[in-house]
């Protein structure tokens, strides 16, 4: 089915909790590692958020740190996995921090220049789009649990920006965003959130 106005196609884009690489700022791709204690207790966090929500569907990354971050988000009993929403191939850079890659390649940004033996920005947008394709068929709420560069990649080919602005849309672990249409303009796809994290929303209840 096409999405119409009256139920629009919604994107919950959420990427998973911390992990010990995400804190060290080392680049995650197919290493597999888990959350830490604290990136468990800020997947929890999302459960109440992510419950006062219906989802028609519910797709992970296959990594554990994303497929975890589901399940305590509450929602793994509904969950498939789906291979394209996977970090980015980061080949040679895997593991490397930023700043470390820097003094052999300055100014390297990967939405721009990808990586070594690993996935080309072309590459990684063409994915998105492959998703996005797929996506498109569907009707009302769908939630996303992804990673902290196609993350991104997904939302800036959703507005159909070319795949460097990415470097615009860092994400933090755990945050919850939402791709959608504009109210206005039905066949003009928008990002009505972005970067959001159940602290955010906890704060502004307790101001409400």
């Amino acid at each position: 089915m096409t999405a119409t106005p009256e139920n629009p196609l919604r994107l919950f884009l959420i990427r998973h909790g911390e992990t010990a690489w995400s804190l060290s700022g080392q680049h995650t791709g197919s290493t597999d590692i888990p959350l830490t204690a604290h990136g468990e207790t800020e997947a929890e966090a999302l459960a109440p958020l992510l419950g006062q929500i219906q989802f028609v569907h519910v797709l992970t990354s296959p990594m554990q740190r994303a497929r975890r971050t589901c399940e305590l988000g509450g929602l793994g009993g509904d969950a498939i996995d789906e291979p394209d929403l996977a970090e980015w191939n980061y080949g040679d850079y895997e593991g490397e921090r930023s700043c470390d890659i820097h003094r052999t390649r300055p100014g390297w940004n990967v939405f721009r220049d990808g990586c070594p033996n690993g996935e080309t920005p072309q590459q990684v947008s063409d994915r998105a789009d492959r998703l996005i394709a797929r996506l498109r068929t569907i009707q009302g709420n769908v939630a996303l649990f992804s990673h902290g560069h196609f993350g991104p990649a997904l939302a800036t080919r959703w507005v159909e920006l070319p795949i460097v602005a990415g470097r615009h849309f860092p994400l933090n672990t755990a945050s919850l965003n939402i791709l959608s249409y504009s109210p206005a303009h039905p066949d003009v796809p928008v990002i009505s959130l972005w970067n959001a994290t159940a602290k955010l929303f906890q704060a502004k209840s307790a101001d409400a």
